[in-house]
């Protein structure tokens, strides 16, 4: 039995009885190597640290520093008050402003989890007062959650650019600006019709010119914070690793300084939990660096190729199939790894097809993130289930409508390019 066949057999079993997903890829490749006997233990070894041996993943720990940074200065009150300004007036006015919200939060996290697990949590409990169903809540913020890895800066997006040298992390930042924009359009169209039907009304009355010129000047360095990254690197002040620590020191900044809400003594903390959370991305990366060299050195990548080429597939029929396959592989993976595993394999095949690399970064990209809500594995269903105490089923039951946004916004996505390489290309990413 082929070493590769071995992997992805004891793969599937691993994740099958619960084995976290960091460990399963780990010890798969253990399974593969001491089974086949086809390649030297230190293998996994080397391959796991070259895999987190890269430059630009020094930009991952220092975006996850300046969002803990930006939470930790009272970042979330400060934009839920912006946000709820301009919509929570209006009929499902606090529906629309946790998907404002965590739109804003996106371009600081880069996280879906992140998102759900803090403003999340917040919205879910102030909806839940204002007499929304808390269900209904929590799959409103689970779904506008997945904007987190969509609009930059975002962590699967560094990592996409390491596992594709066609395109780069500021293209891809710059190509889920508009992605981005039409999911959170997406779930306020939803967010209307059913506010509609169970007659959700706004928080009260529209706020003066002078309330909300105050509002926005206090929340503006906040909402800066991604117009400072993406502008830079634009305009070639820094490249996106120095965006990274150029982010920290801005949020420093503006936590101390000009919010004055965070402590000194609060920095240990979060330098503690920003360690843990980089350890366990970088432990996933150095994982799934080990298992897709065993697919690659084995030929799985060319198996793939000629199978897929052997079909005489055209682009559009080849990215009907890539839909398919992923939203079902994303159910399962986690999408750093399924990132880390697939795109070397699919990548290739897309642009022998002709199928412009940002725009199918952008499909897999989105594609992958709809695992985390999609049931019955989906992580990020279980961190806002936890956070709201909405039971699973619950919250399963009133995402149904979330999901067929979702899959709207993916078809559009797919079939119309430019909604994700119009940007970049217009600004030069080619």
């Amino acid at each position: 039995m082929s070493a590769s066949l071995i992997l992805l057999i004891s793969a599937c079993i691993y994740l099958a009885i619960g084995v976290p997903v960091a460990f399963a890829l780990g010890l798969s490749t253990v399974t593969a190597l001491v089974i086949s006997d086809a390649y030297p233990m230190l293998a996994l070894l080397k391959e796991t640290f070259t895999g987190v041996d890269s430059f630009p993943l020094m930009a991952v720990p220092f975006f996850i520093l300046a969002a803990e940074l930006m939470s930790g200065g009272s970042l979330t009150e400060v934009l839920l008050k912006f946000a709820g300004q301009f919509v929570g007036h209006k009929r499902g006015g606090l529906g629309y402003t946790n998907v404002v919200s965590l739109t804003f939060f996106s371009g600081i996290s880069g996280s879906a989890l992140a998102d759900a697990a803090g403003p999340g949590s917040m919205l879910i409990r102030m909806m839940d007062k204002a007499g929304y169903g808390r269900p209904y809540a929590a799959a409103l913020t689970a779904s506008t959650a997945i904007v987190g890895p969509i609009i930059p800066p975002s962590i699967i997006m560094i990592i996409y650019a390491l596992a594709d040298d066609n395109v780069s992390v500021g293209a891809l930042f710059i190509a889920g600006l508009v992605p981005g924009v039409l999911i959170a359009a997406a779930m306020c169209l939803v967010n209307y019709y059913i506010s509609k039907q169970r007659n959700y009304k706004g928080d009260g009355q529209m706020p003066t010119g002078a309330e909300i010129l105050a509002t926005t000047w206090k929340a503006l360095p906040a909402i800066l914070l991604p117009v400072l990254i993406l502008g830079g690197m634009r305009a070639g002040w820094f490249t996106p690793t120095e965006a990274s620590v150029v982010a920290v020191f801005y949020a420093l900044i503006c936590g101390k300084f000009i919010y004055r809400t965070l402590e000194w003594k609060a920095v240990p903390d979060i330098l503690s939990r920003s360690a843990l959370l980089t350890a366990s991305v970088l432990l996933i990366i150095g994982t799934s660096a080990s298992f897709a060299w065993i697919l690659t050195i084995e030929g799985m990548p060319q198996t793939v190729a000629t199978w897929l080429s052997s079909m005489h597939l055209n682009a559009w029929t080849f990215l009907i199939v890539i839909n398919v396959f992923l939203l079902i592989f994303g159910i399962f993976i986690e999408p750093l790894p399924g990132v880390m595993v697939l795109v070397p394999i699919l990548a290739p095949v897309a642009a022998k097809l002709g199928i412009d690399p940002i725009h199918f970064a952008m499909v897999v990209i989105y594609n992958l993130t709809l695992g985390m809500i999609t049931p019955p594995v989906g992580g990020l269903l279980f961190v806002t289930s936890n956070v709201s105490k909405v039971p699973l089923t619950e919250l399963t039951r009133e995402l149904k409508p979330f999901l067929w946004a979702h899959g709207v916004v993916l078809v559009l996505l797919t079939f119309v390019p430019a909604l994700s390489n119009w940007l970049p290309h217009a600004m030069g990413f080619k």
